[in-house]
């Protein structure tokens, strides 16, 4: 009888495949060493293309655990199409940040480096890994992409024409964010979006008239408070899912 233990795993084979599949050193070390699974332990499984698959662990080896994937448990779905802009911010808050945006959605992640961005490296290994942990955990389908960081005026100059970027300004002479919102797009049919979020000191004043020139801008105000980069991009993502999203 299979032990009712149950743990999400993100690969990256094809699902069901041939019906046997071996994890790697890492994931092999975490369901056996971790989380002691043993054989007839289950789990689930997804890559974000083939929805979800349980699976039984049928071999433990020391560096090489074995399940064999049985039946389908959820269809494929798609998260909206929203990407998370955001400026480098100190390891844990930015560990913080991924886990949360794949938490609440995001489908794309992109640092971009501005004037007064302080952290000048991002390790999009370690991004994506906060992201696999989160997607496991939340029982999402995928995993949220990313893109190596790139500077903001450069980001800009190659946007695409098709995306509309909700720009949250310290200033506050947008509109709410749901007035704003409800404004630019229509619920059933939302369109692609980004929302941009500046760095700790927030946006220069020539990169604030930048973005604001920019043809595909929507001007939103998150409030009277003054919020850090990470509380920021976290209550802009659920006005989002409130006003356009799954939500």
């Amino acid at each position: 009888m299979a032990k009712k233990i149950q743990h999400r795993l993100f690969i990256t084979d094809s699902l069901p495949g041939s019906g046997l599949l071996t994890l790697g050193a890492e994931q092999s070390h975490y369901l056996a060493n971790v989380m002691r699974a043993s054989v007839g332990t289950e789990a689930l499984l997804f890559n974000g293309q083939d929805g979800e698959w349980a699976a039984e662990v049928v071999e433990v080896k020391k560096k090489a655990v074995t399940l064999k994937v049985n039946t389908k448990t959820r269809e494929q779905t798609a998260e909206p199409d929203l990407w998370l802009v955001f400026a480098p911010i100190k390891k844990a808050r930015l560990d913080f940040m991924a886990q949360k945006a794949t938490e609440l959605g995001v489908s794309h992640l992109i640092p971009v480096y501005t004037h007064r961005t302080i952290v000048d490296r991002v390790k999009t290994d370690r991004l994506r890994a906060n992201a696999i942990e989160a997607a496991e955990q939340c029982e999402r389908l995928n995993v949220p992409t990313s893109d190596e960081p790139t500077k903001l005026e450069k980001l800009l100059a190659s946007w695409p024409t098709d995306r509309r970027i909700m720009f949250c300004d310290e200033d506050l002479s947008g509109d709410s964010a749901h007035e704003a919102l409800e404004k630019a797009a229509s619920k059933s049919d939302p369109g692609k979006w980004a929302i941009l979020i500046g760095p700790e000191g927030g946006f220069d004043d020539d990169e604030r008239r930048m973005i604001r020139a920019h043809e595909n801008t929507t001007v939103v105000a998150l409030g009277p408070r003054v919020l850090r980069a990470d509380t920021a991009a976290m209550a802009a993502i659920s006005l989002w899912q409130s006003a356009l999203g799954d939500w």
